[in-house]
C-alpha cells in the first residue's frame, strides 16, 4: 500500500521512488523481479491507453497551473500512471507544457502533450487535485472515473466569492501594517489603499491585461497614496508621525509580493528541474520589475510636479512579541483566504504564520540579522508544514507559502526603489540586496525544511503503521 500522503522533496529521490513503485507493481503483476519490470505487460487494453494518457496529462497540467512544484507533479503523475496500469511511463515537465509517454504491448510509444494554462491562485483546487492524484495512485480511481472526477473538479465553484478573497487581501495589508510597527491610523490607511488596489486589479484582470501591467498599476497606486499622504500630512491629526506614508505603501507592496512564486522556483532549482525553475524565476523577476516601474514612475512624476517624497524611514519600535505572533497568524490566514483555501488549510496557515513570526522574533532577539531570522523562520515552517500538513490532507506547499507571507520584504523593496529614484544609488542597492537576500532566505529555508522533514515523516508513518497493527491484533 502506498503512503497516504508523500508530500514533496528533491526531484531525483521523488522520481526514483515513484519509478521504483511502478516497477515493483509491474513486477508483482508479471510474477517477476522489479529489475525485469520493463518487459512486463502494459496492464491496460490498448484501446484504453489514449484515454488514460489524456487523463494523466490533464491532471498534471492542472497541478502545475495551480502552483505545484515540478517534482510534485512528476511524482504524482508517475504514481497515478502506476495505479492506472501504465507501468512503463515517462513524464517530462516544463513551465509551459506536460509530456506523458508510455509504451504498448507492441513496443510502439504513445505520447500525449498538454500546454499549461495559467490560472489564478486557488489553494482549494490544489488540495483536491492532490487528493485525486493520490487516490488514482492507490488504484482507487479508474481511468474513466479519473477523467470524470477531474472534469467536475476543474469546473467546481470556489469555496467562497471573490469579495471574500478581496477582504482577505485587505486583512493581509492590515496585519502587515501592524507587523511593521504602525498604529490604528496606519492600519486603516493600509486597508483603504489595499481595497482600492483590489478593485483596480480586478477591473484590469477582467479586461485581460497581462499580470506585468497589473503589477505596474498596483505599485503605482500604492505609491500615489504615499504622495497624497505626504501632501496632506499637515492636515492629519497628529501630524506626519501618526501616519507614515512608508508604512502604508509598504503594506500594499507586500500584498503584491505575496503572489510571486519564490518558493516554487527555489525548490525546482534545488530539485534539479532547471528549465522549470528558470522559467519561474524569470517570471518572478518580470513581476518584480513591474513593481519597480510602478513605484519609480510615480515617484518620478511626483518629483517633476514638485512633490518630493523624501522619507527618512526612522526606525519604529517593534510591537510586542505577542502582537507580532497574532499579526503573523492573521497575515497568513488572510493570504490563505485570498487564495480560496478551505477551512482546514486556513487554520494550518494561521498556525504556520504564528510559528514564523515567533521564530523570527526569537532569532532577532538572539542577535540574528533580518535575513538570517527570515531563513530560520522559513526553515521551521517548511519542516513542520511538510512533515505534518499531509495528515489533514493539505499540501505542504499551501501551508509553507502562506506561513512565510508575514516575513516578505515589502517595505524593504519600497525603501530601495525610493532611494534609487531619489539619487541615493549606493543606499538603494544595499536595501535592494537586503530585500533580495530576505526573499531567497525564505525560499531556501522552506525548501531545506521540506527536505529535512522526510525522516520525520517516515518515522510518523512507521509509528502509525505499528499502532494500527497492534490495534488490529488486539481486536482480533
Amino acid at each position: 500500500m502506498p503512503a497516504p500522503w508523500t508530500g514533496r522533496g528533491p526531484a531525483g529521490r521523488v522520481r526514483a521512488r515513484a519509478a521504483a513503485l511502478a516497477a515493483r507493481t509491474a513486477g508483482r503483476l508479471a510474477g517477476r523481479a522489479p529489475a525485469e519490470a520493463d518487459s512486463a505487460p502494459l496492464g491496460l487494453p490498448r484501446e484504453q491507453v489514449p484515454a488514460a494518457l489524456r487523463a494523466l496529462t490533464r491532471t498534471a497540467e492542472a497541478l502545475l497551473s495551480a502552483g505545484a512544484s515540478a517534482a510534485d507533479v512528476t511524482a504524482l503523475t508517475l504514481r497515478a500512471a502506476a495505479g492506472a496500469g501504465l507501468h512503463r511511463t515517462q513524464v517530462d515537465i516544463t513551465f509551459t507544457a506536460v509530456v506523458v509517454s508510455t509504451t504498448g504491448d507492441d513496443g510502439v510509444p504513445l505520447t500525449d502533450v498538454r500546454v499549461v494554462q495559467v490560472r489564478g491562485t486557488d489553494y482549494a483546487r490544489l488540495s483536491r487535485l492532490y487528493e485525486l492524484a493520490h487516490a488514482a495512485g492507490a488504484g482507487e480511481v479508474g481511468v474513466a472515473e479519473l477523467d470524470a472526477r477531474l472534469r467536475r473538479l476543474l469546473s467546481a465553484r470556489r469555496p467562497y466569492r471573490g469579495s471574500v478573497a478581496s477582504l482577505g487581501a485587505v486583512g493581509l495589508a492590515v496585519s502587515v501594517a501592524v507587523l511593521l510597527g504602525g498604529g490604528w491610523a496606519v492600519a486603516a490607511a493600509a486597508a483603504g489603499t489595499t481595497a482600492a488596489l483590489q478593485l483596480v486589479l480586478l477591473a484590469l484582470d477582467r479586461r485581460g491585461l497581462p499580470v506585468f501591467f497589473q503589477q505596474v498599476a498596483g505599485a503605482g497606486l500604492a505609491t500615489a497614496v504615499a504622495l497624497v499622504l505626504l501632501q496632506w500630512r499637515e492636515h492629519l491629526p497628529g501630524g506626519a508621525g501618526s501616519l507614515p506614508p512608508s508604512l502604508v505603501v509598504g503594506s500594499g507592496i507586500v500584498v503584491l509580493l505575496a503572489g510571486l512564486s519564490l518558493v516554487g522556483s527555489a525548490e525546482d532549482a534545488i530539485a534539479g528541474f532547471y528549465v522549470t525553475a528558470g522559467a519561474r524565476a524569470f517570471e518572478t523577476v518580470v513581476l518584480t520589475v513591474g513593481l519597480v516601474l510602478g513605484i519609480a514612475g510615480v515617484l518620478d512624476l511626483g518629483q517633476r510636479a514638485g512633490v518630493v517624497l523624501t522619507l527618512t524611514f526612522a526606525a519604529t519600535e517593534p510591537p510586542a512579541v505577542a502582537v507580532q505572533v497574532l499579526a503573523g497568524a492573521s497575515a497568513a490566514l488572510a493570504w490563505a483566504v485570498s487564495g480560496y483555501a478551505e477551512a482546514r488549510a486556513v487554520v494550518l496557515a494561521a498556525l504556520a504564520g504564528a510559528t514564523a513570526s515567533a521564530a523570527a522574533a526569537a532569532a532577532s532577539a538572539a542577535g540574528a540579522g533580518p535575513v538570517a531570522a527570515a531563513g530560520v523562520a522559513a526553515l521551521l515552517v517548511g519542516l513542520l508544514a511538510e512533515g505534518t500538513a499531509w495528515r489533514w490532507r493539505v499540501p505542504g506547499l499551501v501551508v509553507s507559502v502562506c506561513g512565510i507571507v508575514p516575513l516578505l520584504p515589502g517595505l524593504a523593496v519600497f525603501r530601495a526603489i525610493s532611494a534609487l529614484v531619489g539619487g541615493s544609488t549606493s543606499a538603494g542597492l544595499v536595501l535592494l540586496v537586503q530585500a533580495l537576500g530576505t526573499a531567497l532566505a525564505l525560499a531556501a529555508g522552506v525548501t531545506l525544511g521540506e527536505f529535512c522533514s522526510t525522516p520525520l515523516r517516515r518515522e510518523f508513518d512507521r509509528v502509525e503503521r505499528r499502532v494500527r497493527r497492534r490495534a488490529g491484533n488486539r481486536r482480533f
